[in-house]
Protein backbone atom coordinates (compact mmCIF):
# COMPACT_ATOMS: atom_id res chain seq x y z
CA UNK A 1 0.00 0.00 0.00
CA UNK A 2 2.99 2.44 0.88
CA UNK A 3 4.66 1.79 -2.26
CA UNK A 4 2.05 2.40 -4.52
CA UNK A 5 1.11 5.95 -2.94
CA UNK A 6 5.13 6.54 -3.19
CA UNK A 7 5.16 5.65 -6.77
CA UNK A 8 1.21 7.79 -7.11
CA UNK A 9 3.12 10.62 -5.73
CA UNK A 10 6.35 10.15 -8.30
CA UNK A 11 4.38 10.14 -11.07
CA UNK A 12 2.34 12.93 -10.19
CA UNK A 13 5.70 14.79 -9.72
CA UNK A 14 7.01 13.91 -13.29
CA UNK A 15 4.04 15.01 -14.71
CA UNK A 16 4.13 17.96 -13.15
CA UNK A 17 8.09 18.39 -14.50
CA UNK A 18 6.87 17.27 -18.09
CA UNK A 19 4.19 19.59 -18.37
CA UNK A 20 7.03 22.59 -16.54
CA UNK A 21 8.68 22.04 -19.18
CA UNK A 22 6.63 21.57 -21.96
CA UNK A 23 5.79 24.95 -21.05
CA UNK A 24 9.22 26.34 -21.68
CA UNK A 25 9.22 24.95 -24.73
CA UNK A 26 5.74 26.51 -25.69
CA UNK A 27 7.48 30.03 -24.86
CA UNK A 28 10.39 29.55 -26.54
CA UNK A 29 8.63 28.96 -29.69
CA UNK A 30 6.28 31.82 -29.22
CA UNK A 31 9.49 34.18 -28.02
CA UNK A 32 10.88 33.14 -31.80
CA UNK A 33 7.83 33.43 -33.54
CA UNK A 34 7.43 37.29 -32.78
CA UNK A 35 10.87 38.47 -31.38
CA UNK A 36 12.15 40.49 -34.45
CA UNK A 37 8.43 42.08 -35.06
CA UNK A 38 8.09 43.37 -31.36
CA UNK A 39 11.65 45.02 -31.54
CA UNK A 40 11.48 47.03 -34.36
CA UNK A 41 7.87 47.69 -33.82
CA UNK A 42 9.42 49.11 -30.29
CA UNK A 43 12.19 50.89 -32.11
CA UNK A 44 10.06 52.52 -34.10
CA UNK A 45 7.62 53.89 -31.68
CA UNK A 46 10.71 54.96 -29.47
CA UNK A 47 12.15 57.06 -32.70
CA UNK A 48 8.87 58.79 -33.35
CA UNK A 49 8.21 59.57 -29.52
CA UNK A 50 11.96 61.01 -29.84
CA UNK A 51 11.23 62.97 -32.37
CA UNK A 52 8.18 64.60 -30.88
CA UNK A 53 9.80 65.29 -27.76
CA UNK A 54 13.24 66.52 -28.25
CA UNK A 55 15.41 67.18 -25.41
CA UNK A 56 14.80 69.94 -23.57
CA UNK A 57 11.39 70.42 -24.40
CA UNK A 58 8.67 69.86 -21.55
CA UNK A 59 5.41 70.54 -24.19
CA UNK A 60 2.95 67.58 -24.06
CA UNK A 61 5.56 65.52 -21.61
CA UNK A 62 3.23 64.12 -18.73
CA UNK A 63 3.63 64.51 -14.65
CA UNK A 64 5.38 61.57 -12.97
CA UNK A 65 5.70 60.58 -10.20
CA UNK A 66 8.46 57.94 -9.45
CA UNK A 67 7.61 56.07 -5.97
CA UNK A 68 11.27 54.67 -3.96
CA UNK A 69 9.95 52.11 -1.29
CA UNK A 70 12.66 51.49 1.23
CA UNK A 71 12.87 49.95 4.58
CA UNK A 72 16.19 50.00 6.73
CA UNK A 73 18.35 50.16 3.65
CA UNK A 74 21.14 52.56 4.41
CA UNK A 75 23.40 51.13 2.25
CA UNK A 76 21.63 51.81 -1.18
CA UNK A 77 19.19 54.16 0.03
CA UNK A 78 21.34 57.11 -1.47
CA UNK A 79 22.55 55.75 -4.57
CA UNK A 80 18.65 54.49 -5.96
CA UNK A 81 17.54 58.38 -4.62
CA UNK A 82 20.79 60.06 -6.65
CA UNK A 83 19.33 57.73 -9.66
CA UNK A 84 15.87 58.93 -10.10
CA UNK A 85 17.16 62.75 -9.33
CA UNK A 86 19.50 62.68 -11.91
CA UNK A 87 16.56 61.73 -14.56
CA UNK A 88 16.53 63.58 -17.90
CA UNK A 89 12.93 64.27 -17.79
CA UNK A 90 11.66 68.43 -16.59
CA UNK A 91 11.74 69.13 -12.96
CA UNK A 92 8.60 70.47 -12.64
CA UNK A 93 6.85 67.67 -14.25
CA UNK A 94 8.69 64.89 -12.18
CA UNK A 95 7.45 64.19 -8.72
CA UNK A 96 10.26 62.12 -6.37
CA UNK A 97 8.46 60.22 -3.58
CA UNK A 98 10.54 58.75 -0.99
CA UNK A 99 8.51 55.89 0.71
CA UNK A 100 10.43 55.78 3.63
CA UNK A 101 9.22 53.18 6.19
CA UNK A 102 13.01 52.53 7.92
CA UNK A 103 13.42 52.31 11.76
CA UNK A 104 16.78 52.80 11.81
CA UNK A 105 19.69 55.43 10.39
CA UNK A 106 18.48 55.40 6.90
CA UNK A 107 15.89 57.93 8.26
CA UNK A 108 18.02 60.38 8.92
CA UNK A 109 20.35 59.81 5.83
CA UNK A 110 17.19 60.36 3.58
CA UNK A 111 15.71 62.89 5.15
CA UNK A 112 19.27 64.87 4.52
CA UNK A 113 19.42 63.79 1.05
CA UNK A 114 16.00 65.12 0.04
CA UNK A 115 16.75 68.33 1.76
CA UNK A 116 19.88 68.37 -0.30
CA UNK A 117 17.93 67.91 -3.60
CA UNK A 118 15.09 70.79 -2.77
CA UNK A 119 17.76 73.04 -2.35
CA UNK A 120 18.67 72.39 -6.13
CA UNK A 121 15.44 72.81 -7.23
CA UNK A 122 14.06 68.89 -7.61
CA UNK A 123 10.93 67.90 -6.79
CA UNK A 124 11.36 65.39 -3.85
CA UNK A 125 8.85 64.31 -0.64
CA UNK A 126 9.82 61.51 1.83
CA UNK A 127 6.55 60.00 2.77
CA UNK A 128 6.69 57.97 6.17
CA UNK A 129 3.69 56.49 8.45
CA UNK A 130 3.59 55.64 12.08
CA UNK A 131 2.52 52.11 11.85
CA UNK A 132 4.06 49.94 8.09
CA UNK A 133 0.76 48.22 7.78
CA UNK A 134 0.94 46.34 4.49
CA UNK A 135 4.57 46.63 4.19
CA UNK A 136 5.39 47.54 0.88
CA UNK A 137 1.79 47.21 -0.70
CA UNK A 138 0.24 49.81 2.30
CA UNK A 139 3.04 52.28 1.81
CA UNK A 140 2.53 52.41 -2.27
CA UNK A 141 -1.12 52.64 -1.63
CA UNK A 142 -0.80 55.12 1.68
CA UNK A 143 1.42 57.59 -0.82
CA UNK A 144 -0.84 57.61 -3.98
CA UNK A 145 -3.27 60.65 -2.80
CA UNK A 146 -0.27 62.77 -2.27
CA UNK A 147 1.14 61.65 -5.51
CA UNK A 148 0.82 64.32 -8.57
CA UNK A 149 1.73 61.78 -11.35
CA UNK A 150 -0.12 60.65 -14.95
CA UNK A 151 2.06 57.81 -14.27
CA UNK A 152 3.81 56.11 -11.75
CA UNK A 153 7.21 54.97 -11.80
CA UNK A 154 8.37 52.71 -8.96
CA UNK A 155 12.20 51.52 -8.16
CA UNK A 156 13.19 49.50 -5.27
CA UNK A 157 15.80 50.72 -3.15
CA UNK A 158 18.67 48.24 -4.86
CA UNK A 159 18.07 49.51 -8.75
CA UNK A 160 19.86 52.37 -10.30
CA UNK A 161 18.13 53.60 -13.15
CA UNK A 162 19.58 55.24 -16.04
CA UNK A 163 19.26 59.02 -16.71
CA UNK A 164 16.89 58.32 -19.43
CA UNK A 165 14.80 55.84 -17.89
CA UNK A 166 11.38 57.95 -18.32
CA UNK A 167 11.81 58.84 -21.86
CA UNK A 168 12.46 55.54 -23.06
CA UNK A 169 9.78 54.07 -21.43
CA UNK A 170 7.01 56.60 -21.67
CA UNK A 171 6.70 56.49 -25.29
CA UNK A 172 5.16 53.01 -24.88
CA UNK A 173 2.51 53.80 -23.43
CA UNK A 174 0.71 53.98 -27.16
CA UNK A 175 -2.82 53.25 -26.15
CA UNK A 176 -5.55 54.86 -23.52
CA UNK A 177 -5.38 50.76 -22.45
CA UNK A 178 -1.38 50.51 -21.93
CA UNK A 179 -1.29 50.47 -17.97
CA UNK A 180 2.04 49.40 -17.85
CA UNK A 181 5.31 49.36 -19.18
CA UNK A 182 8.37 47.66 -17.70
CA UNK A 183 11.70 47.29 -18.54
CA UNK A 184 14.36 44.43 -18.03
CA UNK A 185 16.25 43.67 -14.92
CA UNK A 186 20.50 43.51 -15.45
CA UNK A 187 22.61 42.88 -12.35
CA UNK A 188 25.56 44.83 -10.63
CA UNK A 189 26.74 41.89 -8.97
CA UNK A 190 26.76 39.13 -11.54
CA UNK A 191 30.45 38.03 -10.95
CA UNK A 192 30.12 38.19 -6.91
CA UNK A 193 29.45 34.38 -7.05
CA UNK A 194 28.42 30.82 -7.86
CA UNK A 195 25.11 31.64 -6.41
CA UNK A 196 24.66 35.03 -8.00
CA UNK A 197 25.42 33.71 -11.46
CA UNK A 198 22.99 30.75 -10.93
CA UNK A 199 20.47 33.17 -9.83
CA UNK A 200 21.59 35.55 -13.24
CA UNK A 201 20.66 32.24 -15.28
CA UNK A 202 16.95 31.98 -13.95
CA UNK A 203 16.13 35.99 -14.04
CA UNK A 204 17.51 36.18 -17.17
CA UNK A 205 15.70 33.79 -18.66
CA UNK A 206 12.85 34.78 -17.33
CA UNK A 207 13.20 38.40 -18.95
CA UNK A 208 15.08 37.32 -22.03
CA UNK A 209 12.40 34.57 -22.95
CA UNK A 210 9.42 34.25 -20.56
CA UNK A 211 8.21 38.14 -20.88
CA UNK A 212 8.95 39.02 -24.46
CA UNK A 213 7.09 36.00 -25.76
CA UNK A 214 4.01 36.81 -23.44
CA UNK A 215 4.09 40.66 -24.66
CA UNK A 216 4.44 40.16 -27.97
CA UNK A 217 1.47 37.45 -28.02
CA UNK A 218 -0.71 39.44 -26.28
CA UNK A 219 -0.51 37.27 -23.05
CA UNK A 220 -0.88 37.68 -19.43
CA UNK A 221 2.63 39.18 -17.92
CA UNK A 222 3.38 40.61 -14.65
CA UNK A 223 4.78 43.65 -13.01
CA UNK A 224 8.15 42.99 -11.55
CA UNK A 225 7.59 45.04 -8.54
CA UNK A 226 10.17 47.28 -10.32
CA UNK A 227 11.81 49.10 -13.04
CA UNK A 228 8.43 49.81 -14.71
CA UNK A 229 5.89 52.52 -14.96
CA UNK A 230 1.93 52.16 -14.13
CA UNK A 231 -0.58 54.66 -15.66
CA UNK A 232 -2.17 55.85 -12.78
CA UNK A 233 -5.90 55.22 -13.90
CA UNK A 234 -5.32 51.35 -14.29
CA UNK A 235 -4.01 51.43 -10.52
CA UNK A 236 -7.07 52.75 -9.27
CA UNK A 237 -9.31 50.96 -11.83
CA UNK A 238 -7.80 47.62 -11.04
CA UNK A 239 -8.83 48.54 -7.50
CA UNK A 240 -5.49 49.44 -5.97
CA UNK A 241 -2.47 48.24 -3.96
CA UNK A 242 -3.68 45.32 -1.71
CA UNK A 243 -1.32 43.40 0.59
CA UNK A 244 -3.57 40.73 1.06
CA UNK A 245 -1.06 38.89 -0.97
CA UNK A 246 3.07 38.64 -0.67
CA UNK A 247 3.47 39.37 -3.89
CA UNK A 248 1.53 42.67 -4.46
CA UNK A 249 2.71 43.46 -7.83
CA UNK A 250 1.63 40.00 -8.99
CA UNK A 251 -1.80 40.63 -7.84
CA UNK A 252 -2.61 43.97 -9.25
CA UNK A 253 -0.69 42.98 -13.02
CA UNK A 254 -3.33 40.27 -13.11
CA UNK A 255 -6.21 42.50 -12.27
CA UNK A 256 -5.87 45.03 -14.39
CA UNK A 257 -5.35 43.05 -17.43
CA UNK A 258 -8.70 41.23 -16.16
CA UNK A 259 -10.39 44.37 -16.50
CA UNK A 260 -8.71 44.74 -19.81
CA UNK A 261 -5.67 46.66 -19.31
CA UNK A 262 -2.73 45.87 -21.70
CA UNK A 263 0.77 45.47 -20.14
CA UNK A 264 3.79 46.27 -22.37
CA UNK A 265 7.33 44.86 -22.00
CA UNK A 266 10.38 46.48 -23.18
CA UNK A 267 13.62 44.88 -23.10
CA UNK A 268 15.81 46.83 -24.55
CA UNK A 269 15.25 48.83 -21.74
CA UNK A 270 17.73 47.98 -19.05
CA UNK A 271 17.79 48.81 -15.45
CA UNK A 272 20.53 47.27 -13.15
CA UNK A 273 19.79 46.21 -9.45
CA UNK A 274 21.92 44.20 -6.43
CA UNK A 275 20.71 39.97 -6.24
CA UNK A 276 21.17 38.59 -2.92
CA UNK A 277 24.25 37.13 -2.15
CA UNK A 278 23.87 35.34 0.82
CA UNK A 279 22.01 32.02 0.46
CA UNK A 280 19.60 32.72 3.94
CA UNK A 281 18.54 36.08 1.44
CA UNK A 282 18.08 33.84 -1.75
CA UNK A 283 16.02 31.32 0.37
CA UNK A 284 13.94 34.32 1.53
CA UNK A 285 13.16 35.66 -1.59
CA UNK A 286 12.37 32.40 -3.57
CA UNK A 287 10.13 31.61 -0.32
CA UNK A 288 8.15 35.38 -0.95
CA UNK A 289 8.07 35.33 -4.50
CA UNK A 290 6.28 31.01 -4.30
CA UNK A 291 3.96 32.10 -1.73
CA UNK A 292 2.95 34.99 -2.99
CA UNK A 293 2.18 33.19 -6.33
CA UNK A 294 0.32 30.58 -5.11
CA UNK A 295 -1.73 33.67 -2.67
CA UNK A 296 -2.40 35.51 -6.04
CA UNK A 297 -3.69 32.41 -7.75
CA UNK A 298 -6.21 31.16 -5.36
CA UNK A 299 -7.04 34.57 -5.23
Amino acid sequence: MFAAIAFSIYLACCAGMLLYGLNCYVLVSLFRRKAEETRTRQLLTQEAWEKAHPPGVSAGLPKVTTQIPIYNEFNVAERVIHAVAAFDYPMHLHQIQVLDDSTDETRTLVDRVAAEFREKGIWIDVVRREIRTGYKAGALSDAMPDAHGEFIAIFDADFVPAPDFLRKLLPHFTTEKTGLVQARWDHLNREASLLTRAQCVGIDGHFGIEQGARCANRLFLNFNGTAGIWRRSAIQDAGGWTADTLTEDLDLSYRAQLRGWHLEYVPGVTVPAEIPETYSAFKGQQFRWAKGSIQTAIK
